[in-house]
């Protein structure tokens, strides 16, 4: 059963993500209801949600659009879980619901974009995200990142909107200068 809170971020998220071709102003539109979704977490996440494997983070699908063109996953960083370094191929919105999040970025230095070697990347800037913040990315064309929760800290838990639905995505050796696309995982609700 969907919380009205739930079906009303849904409706809404839907219309303003049509209405926003622009990624940039899609994510600015989006941003204000996942603030608001994320203090109403209490009444739609259930156990299932929050679910956690102890072998890595665990994306627990909430939502997934018919036509796949939106995602909603609760995703579960117990201390010591980490992404590989990543890209999206998409727009996303992040809210926390528990705990820090940390998102490490990685700037790529080398010219084509398309290749699937020779990418030289840098590492960026650190965000920390407590419970109650709310970030967003666009591929810019990349937006290459890192996110998890260092060992010494408790567990996270975070709302991710994405723009298609999220089963695929680029991960990147940073030593070995490639990237390669990969197939992910989640639990159903």
């Amino acid at each position: 059963m969907t919380s009205l809170a739930l079906a009303a971020f849904i409706a809404q998220a839907t219309s303003r993500s049509r209405q926003q071709p622009d990624a940039a102003d899609c994510v600015l539109a989006l941003a204000p209801l996942m603030l608001d979704l994320i203090g109403q977490a209490g009444s739609f996440l259930e156990p299932q949600h929050y679910r956690s494997n102890a072998a890595g983070y665990t994306r627990n699908l909430i939502f997934d659009a018919p036509d796949a063109s939106l995602s909603l996953y609760a995703i579960v960083w117990l201390p010591g879980q980490w992404t590989p370094v990543h890209d999206h191929g998409s727009w996303g919105v992040v809210g926390v619901v528990e705990g820090v999040l940390e998102e490490r970025s990685y700037v790529r230095l080398s010219p084509d974009r398309g290749a699937n070697a020779g990418i030289e990347l840098a590492r960026g800037g650190t965000v920390l995200l407590r419970h109650g913040a709310v970030t967003s990315f666009v591929p810019n064309p990349d937006h290459i990142h890192v996110t998890g929760v260092p060992a010494e800290r408790s567990r996270a838990v975070s709302l991710h909107l994405y723009g298609r639905t999220m089963s695929n995505f680029n991960i990147y050796d940073v030593a070995a200068r490639t990237r390669q696309r990969i197939e992910v995982v989640h639990n159903e609700s």
